[in-house]
């Protein structure tokens, strides 16, 4: 909130590719039917802010109160104070894979801080659906839980389990979200990255120790078969494809990343594989509460994964670098 004052607040707007800025918008001081206003603790910055920030997120008009990785606290009424975390997807509810039980993959969805304004500020006004509590977290834990539930729900698509042999392609948080959840899953987990950088730290934070390099001689000794699932993070469509030549015979692909090119591959190998192609988007309420349950549990290292924590008012200056070496970073947490 702007000094002094009830009725603005301090919002982190992406005005156009390159420029962003702390702009005073009126506070939202009542909700629409069906939703609750939410005061929010901390924000997470994602791969998708990067991309917004940088003009090269094709579904996406500017300017755009950025943010969707959020946690909060309930502003009014008998949970008032109850922290929260905050599922961006606001789906239609009447589609059907609504009526299915899938509102991850609305066919109408819009997404917190992309398709409408997001939570970079004092306060929003959210579905009461879209809300969890997050007991026995803390602030900026709960503001995590939004992009490891991606990881989750991907590893629940899966079927992974025990012993299998897994590969996830894309050493980055979503990547790693997804090898965190492969492991409680009892996986033997491997990483393949462009970024030594980025490796590297997955082994020093996180004990992800089995590397490999695109392009190299993956299928050697115990993985001379293949992999039980490879999953890819990536968002390039070329590591897409070179993946799926890595499934073991029975594998499963698992597209978590998504890109507007092409996907080919030989479909002689596909079905000599019996293989799967499986996409996975956004994540499940039962995600968040696995999330939310293995943070507790002590199972993801939370204290490893935020890399630092600034205010809002840091952000306008420190953007361009964060963006830039992104490599570095696992988690940027903002508080408003």
């Amino acid at each position: 909130m702007k000094d002094g004052a009830t009725d603005t607040m301090e919002c982190g707007v992406c005005v156009a590719p390159g420029t962003f800025r702390v702009e005073t918008r009126p506070l939202p001081e009542t909700a629409p039917e069906g939703h609750v206003l939410v005061d929010i603790a901390a924000i997470g910055i994602c791969g998708t802010d990067y991309h917004i920030f940088e003009g090269k997120h094709p579904f996406l008009d500017y300017p755009r109160v950025i943010g969707h990785e959020l946690s909060g606290h309930i502003a009014s009424g008998p949970d008032a104070g109850q922290l929260v975390v905050v599922n961006p997807y606001i789906s239609c509810g009447t589609c059907r894979a609504c009526r299915r039980g899938k509102p991850n993959c609305c066919a109408s969805i819009s997404v917190l801080g992309v398709h409408r304004d997001g939570g970079m500020c004092a306060r929003i006004a959210v579905p009461e659906g879209n809300l969890y509590p997050a007991e026995g977290l803390s602030a900026e834990q709960a503001a995590m839980v939004e992009f490891l539930a991606i990881g989750a729900h991907a590893v629940a698509r899966s079927g992974t389990g025990p012993g299998d042999a897994v590969l996830v392609t894309g050493a980055g948080p979503i990547g790693l979200g997804t090898a965190l959840f492969a492991r409680i899953a009892g996986a033997e987990v491997h990483l393949m990255d462009l970024s030594p950088e980025r490796l590297a730290a997955a082994e020093r934070l996180f004990g992800f120790d089995r590397h490999h390099a695109p392009g190299g001689d993956v299928l050697t000794g115990d993985l001379a078969e293949g992999f039980d699932v490879v999953f890819d993070a990536t968002g390039n469509a070329t590591a897409m494809e070179a993946g799926l030549p890595l499934l073991a015979h029975g594998g499963t692909a698992v597209f978590v990343s998504v890109v507007k090119d092409d996907i080919t591959f030989s479909d002689a190998e596909f079905h000599k594989r019996e293989a799967r192609i499986v996409g996975s988007r956004n994540a499940l309420r039962s995600d968040f509460d696995r999330v939310m349950a293995a943070i507790r549990d002590g199972a993801i290292p939370t204290e490893a994964i935020a890399t630092e924590t600034l205010p809002l008012t840091e952000l306008p200056g420190r953007f361009p670098g964060l963006a830039e070496n992104r490599d570095a970073i696992v988690k940027i947490i903002v508080t408003p």
